[in-house]
Order: C-alpha cells, then structure tokens, then sequence
C-alpha cells in the first residue's frame, strides 16, 4: 500500500470510510509495533491502537492534511501510553495503600484483643484462690454447678454465689479498664 498523502488525509476529514480504512491499513502494523515495544503486552498494545484509530476518526476534523500525520499519531500512541503508565502506578500506589491500611487496622484490633485479654487476666489473678478455682472448674473445663460443689465439697448454691461475684468483678474491672 503507497503512503497516505495529503489528499488521503482530507478525504478522512471529510468523513470517507475508505481513505480512513487506507490510513488505519496502512499504519496498523507499525503503530503496533511501536506500542508493543513501549507497554511489552501485545494485548493491551492491540486495545491502545484500536483506541487511538476510534479517536482520529472521531476528532477527524481535527485533522491537519498538510501536517506529519506520521509524527501525529506515534505521539498519540506515545501519551497514551503514558497515561496508561500512569494509570498502572496509581493503581499501584491504591492497591498498596488499601494493603497496609488493612495490616494496620489488623494490627491494631491483635494489639486490642491482646490488651482485653490482658485484663481478663489481671482481673483473674485479682479474684480470691476460691473463686478463682470455682472459674476455671465452670469455664475452663466446662463443670457445672453440681460437678463443682461435689469435687470442692461445698453446696451448689455456694458455687452459683462465687460464680455470680466472680463474673460480676470481672465485668466491672474489664469495662472500667477498657473505657479508659
């Protein structure tokens, strides 16, 4: 196919499908080439020169046929790439911020969780020997009332008491502590 000339270029400004067809032939292979050669993804190269060919027909009148069409669509082609470069690296940039916003939010509910554990502990140790063990028993190891008064050797109701003020100090020394 000969080179478009300036007679082919105000055809395509003028709306002729078949002068615009000869152009698109014509510089089809080497645009991909040249994409190709800047994005290294043969794909995306064939979408950026399509992209490019549907703007010039749509901005067609635009067109200056006395002008290098040549130097007018490599730089077409070159800031599209650009900005799809730019594109990429603010994806990027998103991508990596919304991973360490959820690391740190992940790191801050363990640090949470380890400090609400950490009271339920200290507010443990606090508790009297017996109620302690009254606790463990029921919770720990999942006793009930009876099984418990039968090992300590005490009555049911004694346990559901110690029980009811165990958890009631714990309740109170944990909110108290995590309102703060």
């Amino acid at each position: 196919m000969a080179y478009p000339d300036e007679n082919t270029l105000r055809k395509v400004t003028q709306g002729n499908e078949q002068a615009f067809a000869e152009l698109y032939n014509y510089y089809k292979a080497p645009a991909l080439r040249f994409t190709t050669s800047l994005l290294k993804d043969e794909e995306e190269a064939e979408n950026m020169v399509q992209d490019v060919f549907i703007k010039i027909w749509v901005k067609r009148d635009h067109i200056k046929p006395d002008y290098n069409f040549n130097s007018y669509l490599f730089t077409c082609l070159r800031n599209m790439a650009f900005d799809h470069f730019k594109k990429i690296e603010k994806s990027e940039l998103l991508r990596k911020n919304y991973m360490e916003a959820i690391r740190m939010a992940e790191e801050d509910e363990k640090e949470e969780s380890e400090r609400r554990i950490n009271l339920v502990v200290a507010a443990v140790d606090s508790l009297s020997v017996k109620r302690k063990q009254i606790l463990k028993l029921n919770i720990e190891e999942g006793k009930s009332y009876q099984e418990i008064a039968e090992f300590l050797r005490i009555s049911k109701n004694t346990v559901k008491n110690q029980l009811v003020k165990a958890k009631q100090i714990l309740r109170e020394k944990v909110d108290f502590a995590t309102a703060f």
